[in-house]
């Protein structure tokens, strides 16, 4: 996957709605053999071998500071940057809640653009924050390998899914 596909894959899920437009989710694309040994070395040991095997890892983040860009997403409501501000707590919950449903839309997208997706949590989040986001104040979420997807005969073959009636309930 090319810097373009993904920022092709990213052009097209960021318009998944997010609470308030907060847009929080942030992305590192792990593609070097130092940046890899660096995120291996934070990750749970039955994920280490995947992610040091994988073509792609992606450190799915969040951003706390989402609220600094509230003027230009949220242009029709002046002071909401300010009063977000005011609130780390409120904007941390808000954060992560949002990049999560974020990291769904970006785990589809790469789906929808023909490729394999691992997503993991096994790992240790405040290793990785202080490994890559020192300097920005991104959190973690979860690494999500990608590569190209080859059905049948794979190492992980795509598993069964629930059927609609066994997951959906109308009342």
């Amino acid at each position: 996957m090319t810097d373009e596909q993904l920022a092709a894959v990213y052009d097209l899920v960021k318009w998944g709605p997010t609470a308030m437009n907060t847009l929080p989710l942030r992305v590192l694309a792990v593609r070097s053999p130092e940046a890899r040994a660096r995120l291996v070395a934070h990750m749970a040991d039955g994920n280490k071998e995947r992610v040091a095997q994988a073509p792609l890892s992606l450190v799915v983040a969040y951003d706390p500071a989402f609220h600094e860009h509230m003027d230009t997403l949220m242009p029709h409501m002046p002071g909401i940057r300010e009063n977000l501000a005011a609130a780390p707590e409120v904007r941390d919950e808000m954060a992560r809640t949002n990049a999560l449903l974020q990291a769904g839309y970006l785990v589809v997208g790469l789906r929808a653009a023909g490729l394999a997706t691992g997503p993991m949590n096994g790992m240790d989040r405040d290793g990785i924050d202080a490994e890559f986001f020192a300097d920005n104040g991104w959190r973690s979420l979860l690494v999500i390998n990608v590569g190209v997807a080859r059905g049948e005969g794979t190492s992980y073959p795509r598993a069964p899914r629930l059927a609609s009636e066994q997951a959906v309930t109308t009342v």
